[in-house]
């Protein structure tokens, strides 16, 4: 069992979200489906039957998704960052997440459900850390610039003169 486990608040997608989620992350898949009933669906307000709380596992990752009602949403203040390798990968999972959802600026981008992701090669770290502050500061201003990150352009403003 792992340690500590995200826990996500719907209104009353928590299920939707589930399978969207598991069908964007490999090595992902849809855990236990637990349902209001009796008492505590009434307590809710809450159809009998219907989805509380849904546990999933994205790329080796648990978590779990609770319909607790419309008292909490997301906001980016609480994030996802999803580590990059490739530009293939970073278009394929800003694609994906950013689908019904919204786009932000520097690699930002929030889901059709609200939830916040933040789509990062991982040479723009590598780039942000550069013991040359002047290339540092060129790749800052460049990703400052993106909506989706550009592999290319970060490694054109780093060579820059």
């Amino acid at each position: 069992m792992q340690k500590i486990t995200p826990f996500l608040w719907f209104n009353d997608q928590a299920e939707a979200a589930a399978n969207f989620y598991v069908s964007i992350f490999k090595n992902s898949k849809l855990g236990s489906v637990s349902r209001y009933n009796g008492e505590g669906a009434k307590a809710a307000g809450r159809p009998e039957g219907s989805v509380m709380v849904v546990t999933f596992v994205l790329d080796g990752q648990e978590f779990t998704a609770l319909n607790g009602g419309p008292h909490f949403t997301f906001s980016p203040a609480i994030s996802f960052v999803v580590n990059c390798t490739t530009q293939e990968e970073v278009d394929e999972y800003w694609k994906k997440l950013s689908a019904g959802g919204a786009e932000g600026q520097c690699g930002w981008l929030t889901d059709k459900f609200g939830l916040s992701w933040q789509i990062v090669p991982a040479i723009l770290v590598e780039l942000l850390k550069e013991q040359d502050a002047a290339k540092a500061k060129r790749v800052m201003h460049a990703m400052l610039q993106m909506k989706r990150i550009d592999i290319n352009a970060l490694k054109q403003a780093a060579e820059q003169q």
